[in-house]
C-alpha cells in the first residue's frame, strides 16, 4: 500500500526487452532506499513494481505485459521522468489516502489553464471508471493522491498547488499526455458491498436498507 504522496522524482535509465515483458532500471535520486530490500514494492508513476536488485541510487524491476498493456508503462523510455514512493510503513503519516498502486485504467489531459499559483487540470477517463470518482473525492493519477473538483461522464478536474507541480511530474504534462489512474479503493468496495457481494445466509442488502432508511431517494 501507498499514500499518494510523491518521495521523489526518478528517471528510468533502461528499458529491456525480457523475451516478451520488460526490464526497467530506475534512477531514484533523492529517494531514501537505506531499508528498502529485495522484494520490496515501490511506486513508479503509480504502478506498484516489486525490486529485483537495488543500489543505494538505483532499483530494477520487471514489467509483465498485464501491466505493459493495462498502463501507461507501454510507452515508457529511457529519459523518462517519473514519480517514485516507497510503500507505506505502520508508522508512516497517511498524508494522501489509501493507494495500492493497481492501476485501474489510463486517462488523458483534455485541458491545462493556470487558476492563480496552480494549474487546473481536466482529464479524460474511460467511462466505466467514471461512477468511482466523486466530487471532492480522492484519486491517484500517476501516483499522486489529489482531490476530485469536478466530474461528468467521462472527465474530471484538479487543481494543482505549486509544491505539488515542483515536486512530482504532473508539471511537466501537457494536453494530449496520457497518465495512470487508480480510483479510490474504498468505492470499488462499497459498490461490491451494494451488488451484494457473494450471499450467504449472513448477507446484508446494502442497498435495500440505505433504502429503507431514507439514504435512497
Amino acid at each position: 500500500m501507498f499514500t499518494g504522496i510523491i518521495e521523489a522524482i526518478g528517471e528510468i535509465q533502461r528499458v529491456e526487452q525480457q523475451q516478451g515483458d520488460v526490464r526497467l532500471t530506475v534512477s531514484t535520486k533523492g529517494l531514501n532506499l537505506s531499508d528498502a530490500q529485495l522484494g520490496d514494492s515501490i511506486a513508479v508513476n503509480g504502478v506498484c513494481l516489486t525490486a529485483i536488485e537495488l543500489t543505494p541510487r538505483q532499483f530494477v524491476a520487471d514489467v509483465s505485459n498485464e501491466t505493459l498493456s493495462a498502463t501507461t508503462m507501454g510507452n515508457i523510455k529511457a529519459g523518462s521522468t517519473v514519480n517514485l514512493e516507497c510503500a507505506l510503513q505502520a508508522q508512516t503519516r497517511l498524508g494522501g489516502h489509501m493507494v495500492s498502486g493497481h492501476v485501474d485504467g489510463v486517462g488523458k489531459v483534455i485541458e491545462r489553464k493556470a487558476d492563480a499559483r496552480s494549474v487546473r487540470f481536466t482529464f479524460g477517463m474511460p467511462k466505466e471508471l467514471a461512477r468511482y470518482v466523486a466530487q471532492k473525492g480522492s484519486i491517484c493519477i500517476d501516483g499522486i493522491s489529489l482531490t476530485v473538483n469536478t466530474v461528468d461522464d467521462a472527465s474530471f478536474s484538479v487543481n494543482i498547488v505549486p509544491h505539488t507541480l515542483k515536486m512530482t511530474t504532473l508539471g511537466d504534462r501537457q494536453i494530449g499526455d496520457s497518465v495512470n489512474l487508480e480510483v479510490d479503493v474504498i468505492a470499488r468496495y462499497l459498490e461490491r458491498l451494494m451488488l451484494g457481494g457473494v450471499k450467504t445466509e449472513q448477507s446484508v442488502d446494502f442497498k435495500r436498507l440505505l433504502n429503507d432508511n431514507g439514504f435512497i431517494k
